[in-house]
């Protein structure tokens, strides 16, 4: 039997009960799948290890999913919502484009550093098929646009520098992503303390007096890319 980690034990005494459930059940599935599709990877980890951790039959973790695919796809779904849920709050607020990017910053990070956002970050789309692939990137583009439009707005009321909202919104997420490839939740670092310094070194960057757009080096741009070195 794969290990039980103490995580997932309350999702496996879920099951134990045998009144019915079946959102809860099947929230329970997406909470064991999405552990140890990140634990152990979505290409080595089957229906059967699945229902194991759970205690369940094979059958029954049917009775919820018709496969794999459909559980990897249905946790993208949760996790890109998490983020337009974000996004949707972010862009209802009066503030300077700046502060909006603050804000995405410390609720992405957020996002990431739970099992669903970091799955959205980690996880490899090419392993789907093609129909569902396309969905999921479908999603991700949308959350970029979102991103775009709000630096775009923050150059508009000159909290932002000027500079390429595609270019700017690559480096923003690119560096919290990369922080699900680092970050252990159940680790010594702070998430409250990483988050601070994010913000410092990503704000400052965006927030410069000078033209980044035509600038040949841009030094304070460049500072939020050693938060990954």
């Amino acid at each position: 039997m794969p290990k039980q980690s103490a995580a997932l034990q309350p999702h496996r005494r879920l099951f134990a009960d045998r009144r019915r459930n079946p959102d809860g059940k099947r929230e329970a599935v997406l909470h064991t799948a999405v552990r140890m599709f990140l634990e152990r990877s979505y290409a080595h980890t089957s229906m059967n290890d699945v229902a194991t951790q759970l205690n369940i039959t094979k059958p029954a973790l049917y009775h919820y999913f018709r496969n794999k695919e459909e559980i990897l796809v249905e946790i993208y779904r949760l996790g890109t919502d998490l983020i337009d849920e974000m996004l949707d709050a972010i862009e209802a607020d009066k503030k300077s484009g700046l502060d909006k990017v603050a804000d995405f910053l410390a609720a992405y990070i957020r996002i990431i550093s739970g099992d669903f956002g970091r799955a959205v970050v980690r996880l490899d789309d090419r392993e789907l098929s093609k129909n569902a692939r396309r969905q999921i990137r479908t999603r991700n583009r949308e959350i970029d646009h979102r991103l775009r439009a709000i630096i775009d707005g923050g150059i508009a009321d000159g909290s932002i520098a000027t500079c390429d909202p595609k270019i700017a919104a690559f480096i923003l997420a690119g560096a919290v992503n990369w922080m699900a490839s680092w970050y252990e939740p159940r680790g010594p670092m702070d998430i409250n303390a990483i988050t601070k310094q994010y913000i410092r070194l990503l704000s400052t960057g965006l927030s410069g007096e000078s033209d980044l757009s035509t600038a040949p080096a841009v030094p304070r741009l460049a500072a939020t890319l050693r938060i990954v070195e």
